[in-house]
């Protein structure tokens, strides 16, 4: 096993798909997230040279420390793509815990928390075979027990989501799943689930006593919220944004899409809604939004809120 580093703060960026590409994750380092990582990759399609999977595993030397998240159940293609990625990332994570149909019913995420005997394998096999970090994100569903499989399998770290599969995103998360597995295990626990802000944040570290905090959907079109609750972790302060601020922060984002070569119209439709929410004005543009198909007519737009 090798050792999770030591990060600069408390606070990761999950990854999620549409979501995590290199742009965002960039704007997220520099607003104080200490670890980002990929949206979740399939190591089947990594492993057969797929030109998706491997465009959306593009990453930049200025987002280090970097995680490239895996999904699958074929241990041979898992330990082939966490191969493949080592030289470019500084952690491999392996999803147990995606609840998502399509990938549930390729009995890969969270499906595999029926099959800990195989989940032993995954780990086992993959840390034997790299020479980085290897974390495992699970879920509620016997949470202690396959953490400490993880642990002893060869796992540096574990990400606790603290929702059920059924539950899947929604409904309340229950932190006391993370504060157990934090008891049960020597290793780093991640915990994961209704952190919203400064004070959600401080809430899970006292209760839970784990080690790092993963932030998800709140840091959907907000990647100052990394900075914010930072800010609150070490003086108690709330800071906020401006609307111009957020504005800017968009088109921060979309500089960075072209820049890295991964501009799309719908990527710069869905992000400004995400950008702009809870502004005055937001609920009109999406209307608009809906309706353009030019970039021009969509930094108008946002311009004019």
């Amino acid at each position: 096993m090798t050792k999770f580093p030591v990060l600069e703060s408390k606070l990761i960026l999950a990854p999620m798909h549409n979501i995590t590409n290199v742009a965002f994750r960039i704007m997220c380092k520099k607003y104080g997230a200490s670890l980002v990582s990929t949206e979740l990759l399939s190591a089947n399609a990594v492993s057969r040279e797929d030109n998706l999977n491997l465009k959306l595993a593009l990453t930049d030397k200025k987002e280090k420390p970097i995680a490239a998240q895996l999904f699958g159940q074929n241990t041979e293609n898992l330990v082939k793509a966490a191969r493949k990625f080592e030289a470019d990332f500084d952690i491999i994570d392996i999803n147990f815990g995606c609840p998502s149909k399509k990938i549930l019913s390729q009995g890969a995420g969270a499906a595999l928390l029926k099959r800990k005997n195989k989940i032993k394998e995954i780990v086992k096999e993959v840390s034997n075979n790299i020479k980085i970090p290897l974390t495992v994100k699970i879920r509620n569903e016997d949470a202690i027990e396959v953490a400490k499989i993880c642990e002893k399998a060869g796992a540096s770290a574990v990400t606790v989501h603290a929702r059920s599969v059924k539950q899947g995103y929604s409904g309340k998360a229950d932190w006391n799943v993370i504060k157990k597995v934090k008891e049960n295990v020597k290793i780093p626990v991640i915990g994961n689930g209704d952190v919203v802000d400064g004070k959600s944040a401080e809430r899970m570290l006292k209760e839970t006593n784990c080690d790092y905090i993963m932030i998800g959907r709140a840091a959907i079109g907000n990647p100052f919220i990394f900075k914010q609750i930072n800010e609150y972790l070490k003086t108690g302060k709330e800071i906020r944004q401006t609307k111009k601020e957020k504005i800017e922060d968009y088109f921060g984002y979309i500089k960075l899409t072209k820049e890295y070569k991964i501009f799309s119209i719908n990527d710069a439709k869905l992000k400004a809604q995400d950008f702009t929410k809870g502004l005055s004005g937001s609920r009109e543009l999406r209307g608009k939004l809906n309706m353009v198909k030019s970039y021009e007519k969509i930094e108008k737009l946002v311009k004019g809120l």
